[in-house]
């Protein structure tokens, strides 16, 4: 039987709220008091509980709802909710509003099943990440080309950048040290003289990008997270993706390894950690960090 709890129920009230919590423990605010009263509070038996706070003139929140799993399977959580309509209606108020985790997948089907839908998102995050949002790491990178003519590749290099740069060679290509804003101009006038480059980079400390040369013509773009220094047309953010069968052809790797490794993400979170991420990619177009 739904009732209105009274003053000697406040045990019963404490109970079934620790219980919940025990069950259910809150992600955000772990400091309540437990001994808060809200403004009206409904029992249903000794098994389920209903507490409301009034918000407004239209609107009161549920703060609580929570039924012991002996009564649980028989309807409870649905009589609590409409009990509680019908007294903010009795109110003159117009809305009941709720906070639902996530995590808690059997509450949200509850709610959404009864006709409550989102108004508002309440989001969180750790603190250290923000902290560290805005400090953005540093950018390295070189260039590869597909010759291992070191002295030429110095050569040609030289001419480009006005200064004789470091030079390491191995496994066919040879990588060219130079400053990131000048990777993609090297990479682009290497591959005119000297064969297929690559300017592959660790940006911001965060995203991985490539950009694929062959006889002066960019044919393939890599970034690993498309839209992280900004938004950016559907189009362009495919055409970031990389592209196995050039990268293939052009670099001898393995299309379904460029596939697998070189993907792309709407956030640096869903890929591994940027250097890792750097250091596959650089395995697989077969060039040495």
């Amino acid at each position: 039987m739904i009732r209105a709890a009274t003053k000697d129920d406040r045990k019963l009230v404490k109970e079934l709220r620790a219980e919940f919590e025990g069950e259910v423990p809150d992600e955000l605010w772990h400091d309540d008091d437990e001994d808060y009263e809200w403004d009206y509070v409904l029992l249903a038996d000794d098994v389920g509980v209903a507490a409301l706070d009034r918000k407004g003139d239209r609107t009161w929140l549920l703060d609580l709802l929570y039924v012991r799993p002996a009564g649980r399977g028989k309807g409870l959580g649905t009589e609590l909710v409409r009990a509680a309509a019908e007294y903010v209606q009795q109110q003159g108020a117009e809305l009941l509003a709720l906070e639902v985790l996530e995590s808690n997948a059997a509450a949200k089907r509850l709610y959404d099943r009864l006709g409550f839908t989102t108004v508002e998102r309440t989001l969180a995050a750790p603190v250290t990440a923000l902290v560290s949002a805005g400090q953005e790491g540093a950018t390295i990178g070189a260039v590869h080309v597909q010759n291992d003519d070191v002295e030429k590749v110095r050569r040609d290099a030289t001419k480009v950048l006005r200064r004789e740069p470091e030079l390491a060679a191995g496994d066919g290509w040879t990588r060219v040290e130079a400053q990131p804003d000048e990777l993609r101009n090297l990479a682009r006038e290497l591959s005119f003289t000297t064969g297929v480059s690559v300017a592959l980079t660790l940006e911001a400390g965060a995203v991985v990008r490539y950009v694929l040369f062959d006889r002066g013509s960019m044919v393939d773009e890599y970034l690993s997270v498309p839209e992280y220094f900004g938004e950016l047309p559907p189009g362009d953010v495919m055409a970031l993706g990389a592209n196995p069968t050039v990268v293939a052809r052009l670099t001898n790797a393995d299309p379904a390894r460029v596939r697998a490794v070189a993907r792309t993400a709407t956030s640096p979170a869903d890929l591994p950690p940027a250097d890792e991420l750097y250091k596959q990619i650089a395995e697989v177009l077969g060039v040495q960090l």
